[in-house]
């Protein structure tokens, strides 16, 4: 969604070698908003030449900038304020990279990582697959046999929880209940009360999403 000028740097930057953003015709693979017929317009694959929807992915940290049908080519990254500033802007608590001086290079890594795992099922696999049933393959594998039951209504975490694979009840204390996500505040004694289940913050089924990996609950708990 960047001008053509704006583009080109970034990929010389990302692409110093020029071995991914750069053809013999220069450019030729990099799509900008000035090649965008309406300006303004939700993101489409369409515009992107010689793209198929079955064998292409986006990382992007807006959901709701693709057009539904892309929607499914996904991998929603997390949002990344690097300056206090930006933090500020966004009500984002918390110290920013800067001033912890580090970056999102682990983070990063991790996506490369769920990437190349991506990749390799796609290009192994004996006959033709589509990658949007790859991403959804693994997803389901993130939360699979997690049994969660959410302390209020919130039904796009539920979504995402059962996007993960896990499986979603409205009973806390049946003895099938895994995890307990406190949304709203309950009081302490009601939560311990749910015995033999980890009780864990919203945050913990986001984590498990942006890094495609089931994360310490220990790190969740509503209690820290």
């Amino acid at each position: 969604m960047g001008s053509r000028a704006y583009a080109l740097k970034m990929a010389e930057l990302l692409d110093p070698e020029k071995e991914y953003f750069f053809t013999s015709t220069c450019s030729s693979k990099i799509t900008s908003l000035d090649d965008h017929s309406s300006p303004g317009q939700k993101k489409c694959l369409n515009l992107v030449r010689g793209c198929q929807n079955s064998n292409v992915l986006i990382l992007d940290d807006i959901r709701n900038a693709w057009t539904k049908k892309n929607q499914d080519n996904l991998i929603v990254m997390q949002k990344y304020y690097f300056f206090k500033s930006t933090c500020h802007l966004n009500n984002v608590t918390g110290q920013s990279h800067a001033e912890l001086r580090t970056d999102e290079s682990g983070y990063l890594e991790h996506i490369l990582r769920c990437l190349q795992g991506i990749h390799d099922i796609w290009t192994n696999n004996p006959i033709d697959i589509d990658v949007r049933q790859v991403l959804k393959i693994l997803r389901k594998r993130v939360l699979k046999g997690c049994v969660i039951v959410f302390n209020s209504h919130n039904t796009n975490l539920r979504k995402m929880a059962e996007e993960l694979g896990a499986t979603c009840s409205s009973r806390a204390d049946a003895s099938s209940v895994t995890h307990v996500v406190a949304i709203n505040a309950r009081t302490k004694n009601d939560l311990l009360a749910l015995k033999n289940k980890f009780l864990v913050c919203l945050q913990w089924i986001e984590a498990a999403s942006y890094l495609w990996e089931k994360q310490p609950e220990h790190k969740f708990s509503i209690f820290n």
